[in-house]
């Protein structure tokens, strides 16, 4: 009986992990990306820095995004938070000027604020909530759409205390670098892309949707 719920477990694994949408993540360190390869090997969607603070903009995100339109993906560009610099606002408003923006196309993913600076970029808790939610806010005015948010358990509950104020608005990017997703931090009920390995056959690192094709999609459109 026992081993017969155990392979009715890995046939549940295996339909899933069939079903789920497999993407990844770059920025200038993986300075050639072969999109069309990455495209004929499974991968569907892919986040590529754009952004950092106010003063940085990624040197390969223009020849990176190109080149993942081309090749057919479904893309979006992400910003690197550093909250202990600028203002949230002054952040987004960079962010969106600078490749972050979002568009009604079916295939343009909404901006990823990536959240992770050591030492939570010298903010408290509540000072690092505010710092969210003002760029939140000003991405929300700029494109109409809330932004991504890419975090761990780790360091969302060390820099928010664990808020749940973003669950209702903003999709969650979860990093955990394992064989599951393990807690959802902040409320959230569930993840929208897991980013499960710090490496991927085609540079950067290894992204998995939650859902198929046609949600992915429904997340892009709006």
């Amino acid at each position: 009986m026992k081993f017969a719920a155990h392979l009715s477990a890995l046939a549940l694994l295996a339909a899933t992990s069939q079903a789920a949408v497999q993407g990844f993540d770059i920025s200038h360190y993986q300075p050639t990306v072969d999109f069309a390869a990455a495209y004929a090997g499974g991968l569907r969607f892919v986040y590529i820095k754009a952004t950092e603070g106010t003063t940085y903009q990624d040197p390969k995100f223009s020849q990176h995004y190109s080149g993942a339109t081309n090749a057919g993906f479904i893309r979006g560009g992400y910003h690197f938070a550093q909250p202990g610099s600028s203002s949230g606002a002054n952040q987004a408003s960079y962010f969106v000027a600078h490749g972050g923006g979002w568009s009604a196309d079916g295939r343009t993913l909404p901006g990823m604020l990536d959240l992770e600076v050591a030492d939570c970029g010298g903010l408290s808790t509540t000072q690092t909530v505010a710092w969210i939610q003002s760029f939140s806010n000003q991405y929300h005015s700029l494109t109409g759409r809330y932004p991504v948010i890419y975090t761990n358990l780790s360091w969302w509950t060390s820099c928010t205390g664990n808020s749940a104020a973003f669950k209702d608005t903003s999709p969650l990017m979860l990093a955990r670098w394992a064989s599951a997703p393990g807690t959802i931090p902040g409320g959230w009920p569930y993840y929208t892309v897991w980013q499960y390995k710090d490496s991927n056959a085609y540079g950067g690192d290894s992204d998995v949707f939650n859902g198929d094709v046609a949600g992915l999609t429904r997340l892009a459109s709006g």
